[in-house]
């Protein structure tokens, strides 16, 4: 099968395009902090989006449109499961009292966190995939070759299905985020000051460096970002196991236009307010997928629908009843 490795043209036109914005968000066009409207977020939304889109369209054009298909499944996937990010980021910046103007540095120095560690995970977890395959057995009446990994996978997702879809809302915001992991590293290894310094994590008081609660911050929403990527990394397995740079690429794609989702998401909570349900749903028919795949495979194109269809609905949920709160 044709892989997105066989096409350096491709990679290379992905790596130029992810460096120049990046260079272009922090070095040009945000080099201070400041508030971020929702017509900037709006923008930005549409443009991390059309690249994405686009990059798609030079996939489908070289590649065809199996490989199209999959890195539009994994593309939204990803995008779905990482709003659940954004609520606990939400939360975060509420307990510490973040300034608006210094949020969009958290979350930029997030993703580039997100850029290394998303690589680790998915082109380990392909490389993994490889060495965990059964011998061919029979079962049911059918010569099947099970990947014991995989088949871990989707149990771990139909589990993560099942306690989202029955979290309690009110526990999450209620969160000691003072003792989370992050902050618990960053307090064992730095001297942190009381007072924010602006936008920056480092300060000096009394002649003594000191991380800043900002540093603080930064630290959990890495440390987040790791264990949500336990439910999403999994997940977007189960559309192309076998070509890492197709999950790769549509996970930083997903990933890279989170930030300007984040405010305007802020702002507009009470239009997701049911997509928790089609997130959890999401999961567990993703876990279920990967389970039968050695008897059944479900098309690409069919997961792509069921994703759309959940998460159209269950914004349409969030409109037609909101919660009352």
């Amino acid at each position: 099968m044709d892989h997105l490795i066989d096409h350096p043209g491709i990679i290379t036109a992905f790596t130029i395009t992810i460096i120049a914005m990046l260079v272009l968000d922090l070095g040009v066009l945000n080099k201070k902090g400041h508030v971020v409207s929702n017509r900037e977020a709006a923008i930005w939304s549409v443009i991390w989006i059309s690249l994405a889109m686009g990059f798609s369209g030079i996939i489908y054009h070289y590649m065809g449109a199996e490989k199209f298909m999959q890195f539009q499944g994994a593309y939204w996937i990803e995008k779905a499961l990482s709003v659940d990010n954004l609520f606990v980021f939400i939360l975060v910046f509420g307990y510490f009292n973040v300034a608006k103007e210094a949020q969009h540095k958290v979350l930029f120095w997030g993703v580039i966190g997100a850029l290394v560690f998303r690589a680790i995970f998915i082109f380990t977890g392909v490389w993994l995939l490889n060495y965990t395959y059964l011998p061919e057995m029979e079962l049911f009446g059918q010569v099947v070759k099970i990947n014991y990994l995989l088949t871990i996978f989707g149990l771990i997702l139909i589990v993560a299905g099942i306690k989202s879809g029955f979290s309690d809302e009110e526990d999450e915001g209620s969160k000691d985020f003072s003792k989370s992991a992050g902050s618990k590293f960053v307090h064992k290894f730095f001297k942190v000051s009381p007072n924010f310094d602006g936008d920056k994590f480092f300060t000096v008081q009394n002649g003594i460096r000191m991380a800043t609660p900002l540093f603080v911050v930064v630290t959990i929403v890495e440390f987040t970002d790791l264990l949500f990527a336990v439910d999403s990394i999994p997940a977007i397995f189960a559309i192309a196991p076998d070509d890492p740079f197709i999950l790769y690429t549509s996970n930083i794609f997903a990933i890279l236009g989170l930030r300007s989702l984040y405010f305007l998401l802020a702002n507009f909570m009470y239009m997701f307010s049911k997509l928790k349900y089609g997130l959890a749903f999401i999961l567990a028919f993703i876990g279920v997928k990967m389970i039968v795949a050695p008897f059944y495979h479900i098309e690409t194109s069919y997961s792509l629908m069921v994703v759309g269809s959940v998460l159209i609905l269950s914004v349409i949920a969030s409109l037609l009843f909101p919660d009352k709160d």
